[in-house]
Order: structure tokens, then C-alpha cells, then sequence
């Protein structure tokens, strides 16, 4: 839970948009108001919106709150209201254990790729699936033919997998590296002299033949929420799925990694700026201030790039969209 800091003068300066009720003291949301702006505003931490998100089950959408809704501010257990101080006396206070950080929980964390300079070393690929189905899902039987020195472990799990054509920087022809698209996991279930077998366990995305293997690891859906890295600004490089337009939901990468500070439970901010000639007269272009109509969290990072999930947008983004640190 969140503590509340305000004291009685900004209390008295609010209270028109702050009214006291049995469980607590709730909140009229003005216009251009976030959970994020409002768990800064009463708790001097943007980091606690969702304790604030958690203890308002009836909005639906954290990014989304409306002027005139009914937001509650509440307080940390034991502490007292600030409109009735209670004079009973309490007892010594007990040590409570550590509190859970915020998180994100995104469940399908296991399905999102990455893109990395060097391409990771497959450890086998499918060459054929039992019964030669035209798709191949889960509980299916697939052929998988060993690569590489190390052996494919029975009763190991792996990812299945496969590469995307490198990604190139538009302007500077630069390499950026290749998509690893994730397409299910698989459990070894027999091994033979030239081929092992394996079963479907998991299937994110139509599994097919000449898909690669390597070994899986779980990942926790809980993303623990931490601060940004300040002055960070960078672009977005794709959509996973590689759409077009991009909007609330869709996993995309950037261009920026481990090696620029880079780590998953990030958000940062989607923007852009724009130039414009205000004395016609004169031929300088004047920046004009960012305007941010997104945000994004980090869910993987590598060295150069990182995986992310688009939480928040107002309008269609389209990769080479501009991302930036959080404004104070």
C-alpha cells in the first residue's frame, strides 16, 4: 500500500476534488489527470500508481481515467485518518515484513523474441512432424535432426524457433541484428542414433519445419516496476509480428539496450517533436516542446537492443517512432 503525505493545507486546498468517505479520502479526477501523475502527487512516488490501480478494482484500463471518476486515496495500514485523529493508544508497532515491490504481470512473457547482432546457435531443427500434419500445434510428435556439439538432453525442454531477416538501419546501413521469432516449446521425449523425437508442449505461433531449437528458459511473468534510465532517447525499430501501426498490447523492439542502462520494468515514453517557423520573416525553425501520446515497458533486454511492450497509446506508432525518458 501507498502513504499518503499531503497535509492539512493542500487538504484544504482540494477539497473540492477530495471527499471523505468510511474507508478512506477518494479523489474526483480532473482532466489530464493519471494514475501515475496522482500516486506522485499524494505519495511523492510515481513508481506506487499500481498499489493505486489495485486498491480502484472498477477502472478497467490504468491508462485510461476520466474526469468526474471516483478515485480512492488510500492509507497504509496502522496510520490514522487525517480527519479524525484517534486518541486510543496503539499498541508498539510491529516489524511487517518487506514489502512486495510494484510489478507488471504480462503472461505471456515466454513468447516474446529478441534481436541480437550475433544470431543465437541452434541446438537442432525440425525436419519432420508425425503423420506429416500441415500444422503443427500442441501435443503434436515432431522429428528433430541434432545440430552443433552438444547434444539435444532427453527430458529437456526447448524453444523452438526461427530467424528473420537481419535488420538494417535505414540511414546508416548499419547492422542492427536478427529477429529471433518464438514459436513454441518442445520436451525430448526419445533419442536415436541420427534424429530425436519430441513433443509439443507449448505453441505460441504456427510451429514449422526447419524451425531451430534452443534451450528454454522460464521466464516470471511478474515484471518488477523500476526507474528509468534518465536522458535516454531512442527509437522504435519494429513490431514483433512486424505490423504497421502500432498500438496498446503490441510487442515491439528498440534501439537501445544493457549497454545504454537498458532494464526490464522500464517504461519510457513515446513522443514526438516538431519545428516550426514562427517569425516568417526569419528562416530558423523553432523546436517545439515534445508531446508524449504513449508509453512503453521493457519486458527483455540484450546488449544493443531490447524487447518491449506498448501500455499506453492515443494514437496509431509506427516503427521509427522516437521513445524517450520519463518527463519530470
Amino acid at each position: 500500500m501507498m502513504m499518503i503525505l499531503f497535509p492539512f493545507r493542500l487538504l484544504a486546498q482540494e477539497n473540492r476534488q477530495i471527499v471523505e468517505h468510511e474507508a478512506g479520502f477518494y479523489y474526483t479526477v480532473q482532466k489530464g489527470d493519471t494514475l501515475w501523475n496522482l500516486s506522485k502527487r499524494f505519495s511523492d512516488s510515481p513508481w506506487l500508481w499500481p498499489d493505486l490501480w489495485k486498491e480502484n478494482n472498477q477502472i478497467a484500463n490504468p491508462h485510461r481515467i476520466y474526469p468526474g471518476e471516483r478515485v480512492r486515496l488510500f492509507h497504509q495500514k496502522g496510520t490514522e485518518s487525517y480527519a479524525v485523529r484517534s486518541v486510543e493508544k496503539t499498541p508498539p508497532p510491529q516489524e511487517e515484513p518487506p514489502k512486495e515491490l510494484p510489478y507488471y504481470y504480462y503472461s505471456p512473457i515466454d513468447s516474446i523474441g529478441f534481436i541480437k547482432k550475433t544470431p543465437v546457435t541452434p541446438r537442432g531443427s525440425i525436419f519432420k512432424v508425425k503423420d506429416d500434419k500441415g500444422m503443427i500445434g500442441t501435443g503434436d510428435l515432431v522429428y528433430i535432426r541434432q545440430l552443433g556439439d552438444q547434444p539435444l538432453t532427453l527430458g529437456e525442454k526447448y524453444t523452438v524457433y526461427r530467424t528473420i531477416t537481419p535488420l538494417v538501419d535505414k540511414k546508416t546501413k548499419a547492422l542492427i541484428g536478427t529477429q529471433h521469432f518464438l514459436t513454441g516449446v518442445v520436451e525430448i521425449t526419445q533419442k536415436d542414433p541420427n534424429f530425436v523425437m519430441a513433443k509439443v508442449i507449448r505453441s505460441f505461433r504456427d510451429i514449422q519445419l526447419n524451425d531451430l531449437l534452443m534451450p528454454y528458459e522460464q521466464r516470471s511473468p511478474k515484471i518488477t516496476l523500476i526507474e528509468s534510465q534518465k536522458g535516454l532517447n531512442g527509437k522504435i525499430l519494429a513490431a514483433e509480428e512486424k505490423a504497421e501501426l502500432l498500438g496498446d498490447g503490441t510487442v515491439a523492439f528498440i534501439d537501445k539496450g544493457q549497454n545504454d542502462g537498458v532494464k526490464a520494468g522500464q517504461f519510457y515514453s513515446i513522443y514526438y517533436q516538431e519545428k516550426q517557423r514562427v517569425d516568417p520573416k526569419k528562416k530558423e525553425d523553432v523546436l517545439l516542446p515534445p508531446v508524449v501520446y504513449g508509453s512503453l515497458l521493457v519486458l527483455h533486454t540484450e546488449p544493443t537492443t531490447s524487447t518491449v511492450l506498448i501500455t499506453h497509446s492515443e494514437q496509431a506508432i509506427q516503427p521509427e517512432a522516437t521513445f524517450r525518458s520519463p518527463m519530470e
